[in-house]
Parts: C-alpha cells; structure tokens; sequence
C-alpha cells in the first residue's frame, strides 16, 4: 500500500514491519485503514484531545481508543489510580475490594440493573448476556438489527436474509450456517419487522439485542418511538430485552441510552468508557435473570482478568470523574458546536452532508437524506468520505478511517480544538467537492 502523505515515514515502516508478524499488520481490522488508500498511522504517544504519530505529528483526536477516552487522554487522576494500583499488584486471580466499588457505580447509575458481572471485552459481554437470555428463556433464537455490532462472536457474524427479517446467514468463514440461523436479521429502526419476526418464529425468540442508539454503521438515533415499541413487544411475547450499550453505556449520559430515553432493558452490556481506557467491559440486569450464572446458577461463565484490579482502579476513577456535576452539558454544547460547524462548512461547499448525533457522539454521512437504517447508510457516497478522510488528516484532525464509524468528542477538547476542527472540514470539504 502506498501512502500520499510524505510526513509519515515512520509509520510507513512501522507498517511494513508489523505486517511481517501480525496478519495485515493490525490486531483488529479497521486499524489498517482498508480502503483509505492511505497507510496507517502509528500513534506514539497521548494526552487530552491530541494524539501524536511516530513522525510527530499532532492530531484533535476524534477516535479516542474507538470511545472509551471521554475524559480524553492520560487524565491525571485517571493515571493516578492506576499507578496505585499497579504499586499493589497486577492480577491476583482473586475477589478484590474494587470490584464491588464499580459494580455499585454500575448499579446507581442504571435503574434496570441490579447484579453486575464484569468481564474483560464488549464481545464477551454480549455473548455471556446472550447465553443468558437462552438459559433464561429456555428458547435458542435471538433477533439484532442488520447494521448493528456486538462483538466478533459466532452468532452475530450474520447478514441478513432476503426478506425485512430473515434468519441470518453466515457473513463470515468459519461460523457454521446452523448458528446463524439462530438469528434474525431486522432493519434498525424498524418496530414492524421485529413484530413480524415474533409472529413467524412464535415462542422461540429469547432476546431482542440492540444498540439503543445505532454507532457502529455511523451513528443512527433510535426513531421516535422504537425502544418503546421494543420493550413492549419483548413483554408481550416474553422474550428479553438486551441493549449494547457498549458505546452509549455512560457516553449520551451518565445512565446511557436507557436514561436518555426512559426504556431500560432486561439485560444491559456495557464496555469502552467504563475501562477507563482499559480492557474491561459488563454485563448486568435484573437480579432474578442474573442468578441464574454461575456460581449460584447453572449458566456458564467465566474469566481468569475478569475484574482485573488495574482496570478496575481506572473505571473507578473514570466514573468518579464523570458523576461530577456538568459533565454531560460540556459534552452536549461541544458536540452541538462541532456538528452545527461540520453542517455549515458542507453547505459553503456545495456538499451534500447528513449529520446524526446523539450527545457527544456523531457521524457526518456523505447524503442528501435522513440515515435512518444500515441500508441509507450503504448508499452514502463512501469514495467522497475518503477524500474527506484524507484532507482532514493531512490537516491534522484524527477521524476513523471508515464511513461506517463515529466521531467522539471528550471533555479535554476545548473550543479552539472545535473551531480548528471546523477550519480543517472547511478546506477538506471544497477539495472533496472535486471529483
């Protein structure tokens, strides 16, 4: 792969190097920038809002570790904790006293949640809380949204079928068609077809799983209405309602989606924001669901890090930081600023731009229409998000290199970094006009 950008020479050979020991150099796939057309950056170091390349060069950063750094980066007291921690020992393989602190910050901050167990990714939170939905329930199949991602597991590695909700199929080698076909594909938004699927496959759904707002094809909200519709059709057909907050867990608001939209789910995921910066991530719900894990159920699940004590330590920290009183107004008037100066910059350009955002989160789609669903996001001009993706970093502004990803704003940003960040998408944004 060939890079435009002649800053990046050490990161062009970091590259070069990395893909000798790790497949397509990366240790998650959107790291390698796949499609860009532009190498990856390696980043050497962070703090507040900035990230700095091996070549340093300095970025606003916008990816933030893909959510979790809301406070932004190497937060002092947030490294302090750490620091402390790792003084006392890096896993003990034991019940620590800062588990049962976040596990209560969990449960005072989330109405619907009553028992925690803490693991150590979003992946392995959604399929232990899907287990348990299955074991719950004693039924076996499960409907998501197509667009939506919950982790790499085998089960949710589907596309959907021909129809608005169809079993899945295996979108990925190695995940055996028979497990696919326990899962329901329907379009995000779209209450009806999720009704349709109840009727088709009666009293054999255990669980409804959504994000509660869409962040992982882009940011799409929930229609007004949706959550409702899906809590009512969960009660009325007694499955569970599971909600990924992996995202918008502690990120929209301090409760998450289900605060933000006064719908709480049986079985909630949550990941990113409260490691800290660290691999951790939960799950959590009513406590007549959760007693069914063991040790004092017969549900299977477990973890040799789970509730690691420096990653505990950080989460504390972190949502200690976030309780504090303004928080969530900062978050709401920065990401107001920055999305009100991405619209004005796009229509000085003549560019078609559609931006959806939901608190402190937000995605600008190349589109002259709502995105409301995965399908009006696949038909968003992609090749002009490219350009714009280019034109942003050779200007210093660090996005995801994807049209299908979120921008996040963090507390450290200040307003000169949005109104730089505004500056840049002004001069990337006529050069996108271009062809």
């Amino acid at each position: 792969m060939t890079d435009r950008h002649d800053g990046h020479v050490r990161s062009r050979a970091a590259y070069e190097a990395a893909c000798r020991r790790l497949p397509g150099g990366v240790n998650s796939p959107v790291r390698a920038y796949g499609g860009m057309d532009i190498g990856p950056v390696f980043i050497a170091s962070a703090r507040g809002a900035k990230v700095v390349d091996l070549d340093g060069r300095e970025y606003i950063d916008y990816v933030g570790s893909w959510g979790p750094m809301i406070l932004g980066h190497a937060h002092p007291e947030v490294i302090a904790a750490i620091h402390a921690a790792v003084d006392r020992g890096t896993s003990f393989g034991a019940p620590t006293l800062a588990e049962t602190a976040l596990a209560e910050r969990i449960v005072r901050a989330m109405a619907s949640i009553e028992l925690v167990r803490l693991v150590s990714s979003g992946t392995e939170a959604v399929m232990s809380a899907v287990r348990l939905a299955r074991a719950f329930t004693g039924r076996e199949m499960i409907v998501k949204m197509a667009g939506c991602y919950h982790g790499h597991s085998d089960s949710f590695l589907v596309a959907a079928g021909s129809g608005v909700a169809e079993q899945g199929t295996a979108s990925c080698p190695g995940v055996p068609q028979a497990l696919a076909q326990l899962t329901v594909v329907a379009p995000y938004n779209d209450a009806e077809a999720v009704r349709a699927a109840f009727e088709r496959h009666k009293g054999r759904i255990a669980a409804v799983l959504v994000e509660p707002v869409a962040a992982n094809m882009g940011v799409v909200p929930p229609a007004a209405g949706y959550l409702e519709r899906l809590r009512r059709l969960c009660d009325e057909h007694g499955a569970l309602l599971i909600f990924d907050e992996v995202i918008s867990g502690f990120r929209v608001a301090f409760g998450g989606a289900q605060q933000r939209y006064g719908v709480d789910a049986d079985l909630t995921c949550l990941g990113k924001i409260i490691g800290g910066g660290l691999p951790l991530a939960a799950f959590g719900g009513r406590a007549a669901i959760m007693e069914q894990l063991a040790p004092i159920g017969q549900v299977y699940q477990a973890g040799t890090l789970s509730g690691n004590p420096i990653a505990t330590a950080a989460a504390v920290a972190t949502l200690d930081l976030l309780a504090r009183p303004g928080c969530y107004d900062r978050l709401e008037a920065l990401g107001a600023a920055l999305e009100a100066g991405l619209a004005d910059a796009a229509a000085r350009a003549g560019v078609p731009l559609t931006i959806n955002r939901v608190g402190s989160i937000l995605s600008g789609f190349f589109c002259d229409r709502p995105v409301r669903h995965f399908a009006d996001v696949q038909a968003t001009d992609v090749a002009r998000f490219k350009r714009f993706f280019a034109g942003m970093l050779e200007r210093g502004v660090y996005l995801a290199p994807s049209a299908y990803e979120a921008m996040f704003v963090s507390l450290a940003h200040t307003e000169a970094d949005i109104e730089r960040t505004i500056d840049a998408a002004r001069q990337a944004l006529q050069a996108a006009a271009r062809p």
